[in-house]
């Protein structure tokens, strides 16, 4: 026995006697906070039979009447990555409290792959893309993004020309910087993450700046660069003890890159703090476990500010960019 065939619009209205278009604008304000579609015993009558039918409305059906399909795409670099999954969490509740579905998937900080993910999102027909892997080298593409009138905005990273919301991450490389010159150390080493991206330029930037402030010669710190996940962070600290063995002080630009120095030093019997002071960016979760000195970074409300630019893109706006405060979190390590 086959399944009975869901209820349409179409027949749901000759059932009522009523127009579909009036059926439609009822269904689509439940709540009756427009009542000039239909007298308030009219709008029961349409609820109650769509409720009792099962009646479900056909979003493909709806995206075409509207050009609206209430989906938006994400595309991180990887979603086991804590920062932008906790990013991605803030995107989907904001979206979620405007009855939007977001669609996410990873471009492993492959150009094109990213390119791939994108254009299948778009086939899918979001109505606009959160991006959260932004670079130099994807740069091109956003910018035909741009020049083909697709809504995007970028998170957690920003390139030129293009709406993004970020932590202000050359106040958050001060603010570190502060920190250990205040505490005695002299002789620096930087993590400095994946080159081409914000995150690791803005970062270092701002230390530098604020050491050459201080007094302190860029020629006192040694820059090693690599990626930003736990085993980039052991092979930059090996480096960075062979290079300079004097180093009193590593910051590292992501808290996992951090972690992964911190088992170097701990290996080589190397005192944190007392040898070698040692932070992080962006204060996850693991940060507060291994009690690392960092920079708490506003990951959640980055999303929901990123996609809230979105949505003033889709309705004609033209945010600007926005850049979150950071806030040094003082703990065992430095």
């Amino acid at each position: 026995m086959s399944a009975a065939r869901p209820i349409t619009l179409k027949a749901l209205a000759q059932q009522l006697g009523l127009s579909p278009s009036t059926v439609s604008r009822v269904l689509s304000d439940p709540a009756g906070r427009d009542s000039k579609w239909a007298a308030p015993e009219t709008t029961a009558r349409i609820l109650a039979l769509a409720e009792s039918s099962g009646y479900r409305p056909n979003p493909y059906a709806a995206s075409l009447r509207t050009n609206r399909s209430n989906l938006v795409g994400v595309i991180v670099p990887r979603l086991q990555d804590y920062v932008l999954a906790t990013i991605y969490e803030g995107i989907d509740e904001a979206a979620l409290a405007q009855d939007y579905l977001t669609m996410v998937s990873n471009s492993l900080d492959v150009p094109e792959r990213q390119r791939d993910k994108a254009e299948r999102l778009l086939s899918h027909r979001v109505d606009g893309l959160i991006f959260g892997d932004a670079s130099a080298a994807n740069l091109p593409y956003l910018d035909e993004l741009s020049g083909r009138g697709v809504p995007h905005t970028l998170v957690s990273r920003r390139v030129p020309g293009h709406v993004s919301v970020t932590c202000d991450d050359h106040e958050g490389g001060r603010l570190i910087a502060r920190h250990l010159v205040a505490s005695g150390r002299s002789c620096f080493g930087v993590i400095a993450g994946r080159p081409g991206t914000s995150t690791s330029i803005d970062r270092t930037a701002g230390f530098l700046d604020e050491l050459e402030q201080l007094g302190v010669p860029r020629d006192d710190v040694s820059l090693i660069s690599g990626g930003f996940d736990t085993p980039a962070g052991r092979e930059a600290a090996l480096r960075l003890l062979a290079e300079r063995p004097s180093t009193d002080a590593i910051f590292a630009v992501n808290d996992f890159a951090a972690i992964g120095a911190l088992g170097v030093l701990h290996a080589r019997g190397i005192r944190v703090p007392d040898d070698i002071a040692l932070a992080g960016f962006n204060d996850t979760a693991l940060a507060a476990g291994v009690e690392l000195t960092t920079v708490r970074s506003p990951m959640h409300e980055m999303g929901k500010r990123g996609y809230a630019l979105l949505v003033e893109i889709l309705g004609g706006g033209t945010p600007e960019s926005e850049l979150l405060t950071p806030e040094l979190v003082i703990r065992a390590t430095a």
